[in-house]
């Protein structure tokens, strides 16, 4: 089995390499990864100038490359280089991407483009800060989660980890309306600046990914490609013509 890793946190990051490795217990492991952070850049691709694909050391026997481009970047470039793969895993993202997160998340996007590929994939992030993310204690969870991922003929998972998980649950994404505000401040030069930062107005929904992380579990969402409110259409196409 051929098994592309990727990430948006680059490809120097502690996630990455973790899950590459344990990644490595399944099948051949490649790992393709911007060469710098390219953290909430959404389904970005690069179409004003060439890429580049530099061969780059990492941890172990992993053969690793990085790309100067996007997280869904790496993932066509890198399934063109190695002529397809079985499956994608993008991650362990430094930071959690739950509910209205997977909108602008590069982790889950790198995901989505191996889907829009034909290629099966799941996206990996950690629900804790930076400082506190212990990556080694969560090899047993990730072999569980990756043992899943394969058993399922889903196209497209997106994974969320508390930093001890205590179980695995099926979810789904929680949608809540948030408070999005603007912070103004100034640098020591004077000048201004802006942070953008969104509160949740809501609880999460019990079932949902929020809900699990909150709960201590390890959050599966299935997701789809296809945005269609299904709903409404048919609703739309029952109404009468005029």
């Amino acid at each position: 089995m051929r098994i592309l890793v990727t990430n948006d946190d680059g490809i120097f990051s502690p996630g990455l390499e973790a899950l590459a490795q344990v990644a490595s217990r399944f099948g051949q492991v490649r790992v393709v990864a911007p060469d710098g952070e390219r953290s909430a850049i959404g389904h970005a691709v690069t179409i004003q100038r060439p890429l580049r694909y530099q061969r780059t050391a990492l941890g172990g026997d992993l053969e690793a490359y990085r790309v100067n481009g996007t997280p869904a970047d790496c993932v066509a470039l890198g399934l063109y280089r190695w002529e397809r793969a079985d499956l994608v895993l993008s991650g362990i993202n430094l930071g959690s991407n739950l509910g209205n997160e997977i909108w602008h998340s590069g982790t889950v996007a790198a995901a989505k483009q191996a889907t829009l590929l034909g290629v099966r994939a799941a996206a990996f992030s950690l629900a804790v800060e930076e400082d506190h993310a212990e990556f080694g204690s969560l090899t047993s969870v990730l072999q569980q989660v990756i043992e899943t991922v394969l058993e399922q003929d889903l196209p497209l998972i997106n994974v969320n980890l508390p930093a001890r998980p205590r179980g695995v649950q099926w979810t789904h994404q929680s949608v809540r309306a948030y408070n999005g505000t603007v912070v103004e401040g100034e640098d020591p030069k004077g000048r201004r600046h802006y942070w953008f930062v969104d509160t949740p107005l809501t609880d999460p929904d019990d079932g949902s990914d929020r809900w699990a992380i909150e709960h201590g579990l390890v959050s599966l969402t299935p997701l789809r490609l296809d945005l269609t409110d299904d709903a409404s259409l048919q609703a739309l196409l029952r109404r009468p013509t005029t």
